[in-house]
């Protein structure tokens, strides 16, 4: 790794925060990997677009949106790096040729999907498919943001989950993130609940989300046209006591989203998902057997 690439890598330092509660009394981990807004100056140069273009690929602000949520006696982690210059919730190597100037190691999936649509680990375009960078990166770029960022994301996600199961027998990790309101198939919803159809977690799970969401009068759907991404699927295993589900909130519903600003809905929207947490804190807890019959 050259100087250079150590200076901006060092930006984010750490790459990863973690709010704890003043006392851990839930299983509940809260997870905001696409949230972080630090962008190295240099990155800026590299790329074609102006700042608030980038920003657009970003789920402004759900951190803060579910920042409260510590309250009921769990830990919020988020990413520092914006999602343009690297995406946890991706594969590690999950690594798209057409962004880098030589060969990726053979051990990448270059054939994915979400590499096929330029969002792969290192993405390639954001918003409207707008290519990111003037010119290719050196792969070695590449892989130092996997190691100095992605690695951190991942293992700080592992330690909470060891260490609620370590006291309560289980845990209930939240991806939280937020989509486009013109997102493709999202028309008309406001939050859309992933939990892989069922892999990643007990169907109290989504049952308890969308009853105290929909009482709430928001409009939600399970499973499309996000049923879980990476992060999802990689530590739901509801055999092993470990559940997991991604929540995806319109951005309309709390942003301006040219300007990228908190609009007038922000409290009320803010209130209420701390009221589908504080009930989904209380239904989990509160219901080893169910979740051990499913």
């Amino acid at each position: 790794m050259n100087e250079l690439v150590r200076a901006e890598l060092a930006a984010f330092n750490p790459p990863v925060e973690t709010i704890e509660p003043a006392r851990l009394t839930s299983p509940l981990i809260f997870s905001s990997p696409h949230s972080g807004l630090s962008y190295p100056p240099a990155f800026l140069a590299a790329s074609r677009l102006d700042p608030l273009t980038l920003r657009r690929s970003e789920d402004a602000f759900v951190d803060e949106l579910f920042l409260p949520c510590v309250a009921l006696g769990a830990p919020l982690v988020r990413a520092m790096f914006p999602r343009a210059y690297l995406d946890v919730n991706r594969e590690p190597y999950e690594l798209d040729p057409k962004v880098f100037d030589g060969p990726v190691p053979d051990y990448a999936n270059t054939r994915s999907l979400r590499v096929a649509v330029g969002l792969g680990t290192i993405p390639r375009v954001v918003g409207d498919a707008q290519p990111i960078y003037r010119e290719p990166l050196p792969v070695a770029v590449g892989l130092a943001r996997i190691e100095a960022l992605y690695r951190p994301y991942h293992a700080r996600l592992a330690t909470l989950i060891a260490r609620a199961r370590e006291h309560f027998g289980r845990a209930l990790l939240i991806d939280c993130h937020s989509m486009p309101s013109n997102a493709a198939d999202v028309g008309g919803l406001d939050i859309v609940l992933g939990d892989r159809f069922g892999a990643s977690a007990a169907p109290v799970v989504i049952e308890t989300l969308e009853a105290s969401l929909r009482a709430a009068g928001y409009r939600v759907r399970r499973n499309k046209p996000f049923a879980g991404g990476y992060i999802t699927e990689h530590f739901g295993a509801p055999g092993e006591g470990v559940h997991a589900i991604q929540i995806e909130i319109a951005r309309s519903l709390y942003l301006d989203e040219r300007q990228i600003v908190r609009n007038e809905r922000w409290p009320l929207l803010r209130k209420d998902v701390f009221a589908a947490a504080q009930q989904l804190a209380a239904t989990f807890s509160a219901a080893p057997g169910r979740l051990a019959a499913e």
